[in-house]
């Protein structure tokens, strides 16, 4: 499993068979295999997750997605001309093929965050699924916030996971690791990216430095 990121919350994950490719925002695309086919994800609706602009850059490679998986907020009339979408509820399961199954959790922001099953092992890509506490908010919504983003963190903590990319966002200022720092304690994962903090990445330099006993998680 090839794990390339491209920015923000954008990653492009290649596997033997297929190519995922995680809400992209924008960035640039590497050269693609077009034999090889194309599933384009996108969280939710917001500006820094989905961007339709994608599936004209994979058109420009000569690439037709074989499947946008779009969560069910964002708008139709933002949907690709001549490519299948498959609506994405929260807390729903797809069988796109029979060793391609997609689950979905519920954001504690908009849309969802998504688990992969492939031939190559299990990806999970939080989406704005995170604990979105800020010292500016009161102290009733942070503990609501923290209460629903781990009920269902709490819902992987069975699951090993390959490869996760998770939020780690400076605007949170000192509680910027709270969310990372709860996933990496109940949730088996071999592989962590951090995401969602656009250029600013020395965040996970930051991080390593506090807590040093996830370099080995921690993928930068």
């Amino acid at each position: 499993m090839q794990i390339t990121r491209i920015f923000h919350s954008g990653f492009l994950v290649e596997t033997a068979k297929r190519y995922f490719i995680f809400d992209y925002y924008k960035g640039e695309l590497p050269k693609l295999n077009p034999d090889k086919p194309v599933y384009v994800f996108a969280s939710h609706g917001h500006q820094d997750h989905y961007e339709p602009k994608v599936f004209e850059l994979l058109k420009q490679q000569g690439i037709v997605p074989k499947l946008a998986i779009l969560a069910k907020d964002i708008k139709e009339k933002k949907y690709p001309d001549g490519i299948p979408v498959l609506k994405a509820g929260f807390h729903a399961h797809y069988e796109i093929e029979a060793d391609f199954l997609v689950d979905t959790f519920h954001s504690t922001d908009a849309g969802v965050a998504y688990l992969v099953t492939c031939g190559e092992g299990k990806i999970y890509h939080a989406g704005d699924l995170h604990d979105w506490v800020f010292d500016s908010a009161s102290e009733r919504e942070n503990r609501q916030m923290t209460g629903m983003y781990r009920h269902e963190i709490d819902k992987m903590k069975n699951i090993s996971l390959d490869v996760a990319f998770v939020p780690l966002d400076p605007r949170q200022e000192r509680r910027y690791a709270d969310g990372i720092l709860y996933f990496l304690q109940k949730v088996k994962a071999k592989q962590v990216y951090p995401m969602h903090f656009w250029s600013h990445c020395s965040i996970i330099d930051k991080f390593l430095a506090e807590y040093p006993e996830y370099a080995d998680v921690i993928k930068k």
